[in-house]
């Protein structure tokens, strides 16, 4: 049995692996698939698929590009959620900033340098006109540490996915004063190379997998009490957010898209120049 080994954020994006985890549907293809959760989410996932740690990461599209280009041996094989995502933008809630404007020029927790919350502070800066050059960034490794970071005041602001924080709001831990979407899709799957050329029959078993699951997993009954009850969230939240969310059928990224997403990396100064496509992507050719 192939050991392929795979990590992602745990949120309810990904409940579709867990699903044909569970049904041991790779396993039924002589593959075992492991799992790892990664809750410091994008940086420390492309950290890990360049040390081997993991073959397979489910990771923000801005992230990995940037990685890649900045040397990650990996390639995109195609979209995972094709819908963009909500960054919450949170302060404590004793603080005394009240707008997202306000926070221009205030120290913003990242989880590390190259994460989403991380990138997605620089478009939120670019997108209000702000000196990006002169933001400043504390790292806490990850959403417990961006707690801790605005409770005590060495942060002043976190962004976060909108509705994975909605209970941190509910509860008072966090007061949202805004959201940013990104301008692309969100989430991506990143191979490493290594595992593309030695085992590409696999990995297109693999997506042909998690792409059926995906196609038909807003209809599956009873799906948003089970989120809700998983991620302890209300079961309205959950609604909304599958109302919004389209994840992927399948269909491969096409060089345009690649070369699009890179145009705006350009603009919000996050790349500082497009690579070819195929150092990009790999698409599997998959249905």
């Amino acid at each position: 049995m192939l050991d392929i080994k795979i990590g992602g954020v745990p949120e309810h994006f990904n409940y579709p692996w867990y699903i044909t985890l569970k049904d041991k549907q790779y396993a039924a293809q002589d593959i075992n698939l492991r799992w790892k959760d990664f809750p410091g989410g994008t940086g420390a996932m492309c950290k890990a698929l360049r040390n081997g740690e993991i073959d397979i990461a489910i990771v923000l599209t801005e992230g990995i590009i940037k990685d890649i280009i900045d040397g990650n041996p990996s390639k995109i094989t195609q979209t995972f959620v094709d819908s963009p995502l909500i960054w919450g933008i949170h302060v404590a809630a004793n603080s005394t900033f009240d707008s997202i404007d306000s926070l221009e020029g205030a120290t913003v927790a990242i989880s590390r340098y190259g994460s989403g919350s991380h990138l997605m502070a620089i478009v939120n800066a670019q997108n209000r006109g702000w000196d990006i050059h002169a933001m400043k960034f504390k790292v806490v490794g990850d959403l417990q540490g961006g707690i801790s970071a605005l409770e005590n005041g060495t942060a002043d602001y976190f962004m976060w996915e909108h509705f994975t924080t909605k209970p941190l709001v509910d509860n008072g831990t966090f007061r949202r004063v805004g959201d940013c979407l990104t301008p692309w899709p969100c989430f991506v799957i990143a191979i490493r190379d290594e595992v593309l050329e030695n085992y590409p029959e696999a990995i297109v078993g693999i997506l042909d997998t998690i792409n059926n699951c995906t196609k038909n997993f807003k209809t599956i009954s009873g799906i948003d009490v089970t989120l809700a009850e998983r991620y302890e969230q209300k079961i309205e939240d959950i609604q909304r957010w599958l109302s919004l969310t389209e994840w992927n059928k399948g269909e491969p990224i096409t060089e345009e898209e690649i070369l699009s997403f890179q145009n705006k990396l350009i603009a919000l100064n996050v790349i500082s120049e497009r690579v070819a496509p195929e150092k990009l992507i790999r698409n599997m050719y998959i249905c």
